[in-house]
């Protein structure tokens, strides 16, 4: 049977959807405590003293532990290294576990107390008395790097960890500009967003004497990337004595990716005591404590000649990296947004500047798409606006100057001006057949008559190009990735014939455990069923590299498939010998190999058993059917669409109705439909939710004011239209799948579709931008 292109349903969601699922908080250990982090109430404050006495002295109270007690052990490590344009190193200060003198934002870790159970924990946490001197703070990026503003860290003058500059020197792209007929312009916020995972973050470390091992469970999207940076670089552990186990995790988007403090506390505590530590957080210290993502500040300039065709863009940015520096944060606004600037389009002059600037709020990083969506919004918003300033339709503007046709193979992948190299595209196609979909004339005729009646209808547009597959190593390791980006695959055959799988990638929603099955089932001619999957446990697996930036299948599945290939290979060896056949004769198909031409075959299940029982065998051929495979591309994955979001916007009260959406993406080959129409789906309604609902919001002093449910605002299943999807595809030309990744387009096209959108259908009030979320508020202000 045929398994890939097929929409299997979800194995693994038996166990989810009948309460079986194992996360972390479900564990439970022998003698296990439970940990509560007392966490600074203000932005930026000098810690004068701590008295933890009457805590200790409560009963059930384990221990307190606050900066003093972790004095020896070293912060959180930054996994990414992005240097001054003028070549200067970038700033890293330090991220202490428990803060000892001075906490840089509202829910900075102060103190650790443990106890026999959380609520005991969280009474006796009301006990430690803590005396702070609040200091001056600064939330806005903008204001931070100016001259006077509050310092987040004494040693970055001005709080900035770098400034870089990517693309043609600035001068061509001045001079690019100086010619252009015409300059668009837009100034705008991207906004702080809160990843809000459906499963709050969570960590068990236990320390066993016997035998000195740590064992970590926790949330995490990167189990062997937390083992390393917490072994290594943290508390100083030999790594053979570290075990992370990610069990099933309840969501991500990025926020899981990192090493976070807390997973190190609770090991180093567990090893303190002796006994198993637990810390599970509650919603509100998610808002607090979660990795942010976005906030971007853009000035941005696209020029184009008399007929419209793009000749430069200029791009400055100020990105907002919070109090401390996450695992990966000064890769996102430099490498993973900087590099996309391209779009879709022939624009023969770029030049962007992106500063990352300390701020005292929380760590902002990857959130789904992770600088893509910046960068799309950044050049979507542009174009749309251009289209309106010159008078020309948008989606022609797109067309006119959308990258032509190129397969990778027999046209060459398109270089860019910012340092990619594009692998396959059909730009024009995605956008054609949106177009056909939406009804594009019939709805400006419709638009016009509802103008007329006083209905003010919108159409917006956004095509993207993402850049996902994340890995080529040495190419990610001369931008500043501090690890190769690889990825592993074993494939074990049992003696008969069924098959484990050994993947790096973890599963934190994405199927995982049915695409991956699909893949070898219809790789070795097996039943579905014949295969497990093994995921999210560095005891287990060799070291693999996670799941973010849509690159299971095209890295992961990779690694797999090379895996495959070695064993058929080695059962062809075995089959030959069995069917007294030359190697070369022997095809493999279906789960069969035969002697071509012939109706001799073995089946693989007796090839198997073969393997593990080696009476009659091929001499000098060692037993066993087990193979393990690291797979580093040789570029990453390009996946690309176009996107269209109709509107219909109240004049009364300024209220935005999403009417229709059309998203025609190309992800390349596609594994499993149903699970790409479901990651689609779902990157849409986050995406919509940042243009119209999401966003979080600093107060001067640096207090998060809206940091829970009921303050910030989620997308609802009764805000979005029944989404209207289709796919071209384009394959990716270097992989042995031909996938590209799918996991990010929904959230990357989707936000400046609905923005642009909004803004069309308030043109005839000459209203060209409306910072984001666009609440009713907002939009019913700049109508009037």
């Amino acid at each position: 049977m045929t398994y890939i292109g097929k929409s299997v349903k979800r194995v693994e969601d038996v166990r989810f959807l009948t309460g079986k699922g194992r996360y972390t908080d479900d564990i439970k250990l022998p003698g296990m405590t439970h940990a509560y982090i007392i966490r600074s109430p203000y932005a930026h404050a000098k810690i004068k003293s701590i008295d933890t006495s009457a805590a200790e002295a409560m009963d059930g109270v384990v221990a307190v532990f606050t900066g003093k007690d972790v004095a020896g052990v070293n912060g959180v490590p930054c996994g990414w290294q992005v240097n001054f344009k003028n070549g200067d190193t970038m700033k890293e200060p330090p991220h202490p576990l428990l803060v000892a003198d001075v906490v840089k934002h509202v829910g900075d870790n102060v103190a650790m107390v443990i106890a026999e159970s959380k609520e005991i924990a969280k009474d006796a946490a009301e006990l430690v008395d803590i005396d702070y001197e609040e200091l001056d703070a600064v939330a806005d990026a903008a204001k931070a790097v100016k001259d006077g503003a509050p310092l987040v860290h004494p040693d970055a003058p001005k709080n900035m960890c770098f400034d870089w500059e990517l693309g043609n020197p600035k001068e061509e792209v001045d001079a690019a500009m100086e010619s252009a007929h015409h300059i668009t312009k837009l100034e705008f916020i991207n906004q702080r967003v809160i990843p809000n995972a459906i499963e709050p973050r969570a960590a068990i470390g236990h320390y066993e004497s016997a035998g000195d091992k740590h064992t970590l469970y926790t949330t995490s999207q990167n189990p062997h990337l937390t083992r390393l940076l917490m072994s290594a670089f943290v508390l100083g552990i030999p790594e053979h004595r570290v075990r992370v186990v990610a069990p099933d995790v309840g969501g991500g988007f990025g926020s899981k990716i990192f090493h976070y403090a807390e997973e190190a506390l609770v090991t180093w505590a567990s090893r303190q005591l002796n006994r198993p530590v637990k810390w599970t957080a509650e919603r509100s210290e998610s808002f607090m404590t979660d990795a942010h993502g976005r906030d971007h500040v853009s000035t941005a300039e696209m020029g184009f000649d008399a007929e419209g065709n793009v000749v430069g863009l200029r791009v400055k940015t100020l990105a907002n990296l919070g109090a401390y520096l996450s695992t990966f944060a000064p890769c996102v606004p430099t490498w993973l947004h900087g590099t996309l600037l391209q779009g879709l389009y022939t624009t023969p002059k770029i030049n962007v500047d992106v500063t990352g600037v300390f701020t005292h709020t929380t760590p902002v990083d990857a959130y789904r798409g992770a600088g893509r969506p910046e960068a799309t919004y950044l050049l979507e918003r542009l174009m749309d606006t251009a289209a309106l300033e010159m008078k020309m339709d948008p989606a022609e503007l797109r067309l006119k100057n959308f990258i032509p046709a190129f397969d990778g193979v027999e046209q060459e992948g398109y270089m860019t001006q910012v340092a990619l190299q594009y692998d396959s595209g059909n730009y024009h196609k995605v956008l054609e057949r949106a177009l056909e979909m939406v009804g594009y004339e019939d709805f400006r005729k419709e638009q016009a008559a509802a103008r007329e009646n006083g209905k003010l209808l919108g159409i917006g547009f956004s095509t993207y190009i993402e850049a996902c597959g994340i890995a080529p190593s040495a190419v990610v390791g001369a931008l500043g990735a501090r690890a190769g980006l690889y990825e592993v695959g074993q494939v074990r055959v049992q003696p008969t014939g069924k098959v484990s799988v050994y993947t790096g990638a973890h599963s934190h929603g994405q199927g995982h455990e049915t695409t991956f099955a699909q893949v070898v089932a219809d790789k070795l001619g097996i039943a579905l069923d014949d295969v497990e999957i093994v995921h999210g446990d560095s005891e287990s697996v060799a070291f693999g590299m996670g799941t973010y930036g849509s690159r299971s299948l095209a890295v992961g599945g990779s690694a797999i498939v090379k895996s495959i290939e070695k064993i058929i290979e080695k059962g062809t060896k075995i089959a030959a010998h069995k069917l007294e056949a030359a190697e070369g004769d022997i095809e493999f198909s279906e789960g069969k190999f035969t002697v071509k031409g012939t109706d001799k075959s073995i089946g693989f299940g007796d090839v198997a058993l073969t393997a593990y029982v080696p009476h009659d065998y091929p001499a000098g051929l060692e037993p066993g059917l087990d193979f393990s495979s690291f797979y580093d591309p040789a570029n990453f994955t390009y996946p690309f669409g176009a996107h269209i979001a109709v509107v219909e916007v109240d004049k009364d009260t300024g209220k935005v109705s999403l009417k229709r959406f059309i998203a025609v993406d190309d992800v390349g080959n596609v594994i499993n439909p149903m699970i790409v129409d479901g990651q689609i789906h779902g990157g849409l309604a986050q995406g919509i939710g940042q243009a119209m609902f999401e966003g979080a919001i600093y107060d001067e002093d640096g207090q998060l004011i809206n940091g829970s449910y009921m303050d910030y605002t989620m997308p609802r299943a009764d805000d979005l239209p029944s989404f209207e999807i289709d796919r071209t595809v384009t394959p990716c030309p270097h992989n042995p799948l031909g996938v590209k990744g799918a996991g990010e387009a929904g959230a990357i096209g989707s936000t400046p579709a609905v923005v642009n959108a909004v803004m069309d259908a308030l043109s005839p009030f000459g209203i060209k931008d409306i910072e984001m979320p666009l609440t009713p508020e907002r939009v019913w202000r700049a109508m009037q």
